[in-house]
């Protein structure tokens, strides 16, 4: 009976623990600790690269147990900006991202798969989930680094990430036609989170 009570304490002890590691996160907005940039082609001749202005999101993290992970990004379509006020307001508009519409894209993740280590000694992993843009959903595959975490100056606790990933405009309702060689996107995504208290 003191063997099977003992046992059952330590997994108990075990479970509590495991959950106590598992960290709730908020991505930086305030501080402007998070990027969503994107590059495309312009007529195959240079690329147009911009980024969203307005992005928030939350993630679960614990460095032991990354498969565990969860990340929800969500990015407000209207705070494009590509350096050029007519070009923004022209993919923002019904020929693109039709943001009067689809005010929001999202990202939610549905798994999360360790891949080892990068040159820098930085671990790697492939998050996929379901990006929603134009209101349509799509799965992708985001190739991710878990940069670091710890204590901040200013007494919180955080954990950054970086990742990319390519998609195709073709693949996220009609939109206006630039040619084959504007089709793909390439995603950069890097944010840090504020351990939630």
């Amino acid at each position: 009976m003191l063997k099977k009570t003992l046992a059952a304490l330590a997994i108990g002890s075990a479970l509590l623990s495991a959950n106590v590691m598992a960290a709730d996160y908020v991505v930086d907005k305030t501080g402007q600790h998070a990027f969503v940039n994107f590059k495309i082609s312009h007529l195959g001749y240079s690329y147009i690269t911009g980024t969203f202005k307005d992005i928030d999101g939350k993630f679960s993290f614990d460095a032991a147990k990354p498969e565990d992970s969860k990340i929800e990004f969500n990015v407000h379509t209207a705070s494009v900006f590509t350096n050029n006020a007519e070009r923004d307001k022209h993919i923002s508009s019904k020929d693109f991202l039709d943001v009067s519409k689809f005010a929001d894209a999202k990202f939610v993740s549905t798994s999360v798969k360790s891949t080892g280590k990068n040159a820098a000694g930085k671990d790697t992993a492939d998050v996929t989930g379901d990006l929603t843009i134009h209101g349509v959903t799509k799965p992708v595959v985001v190739k991710a680094t878990f940069l670091g975490e710890g204590k901040d100056p200013w007494g919180g606790y955080r954990a950054g990430f970086e990742g990319t990933t390519s998609i195709k405009r073709s693949d996220f309702g009609t939109m206006m036609d630039l040619g084959p060689q504007s089709d793909a996107v390439d995603l950069y995504v890097t944010f840090e989170g504020v351990k939630a208290k």
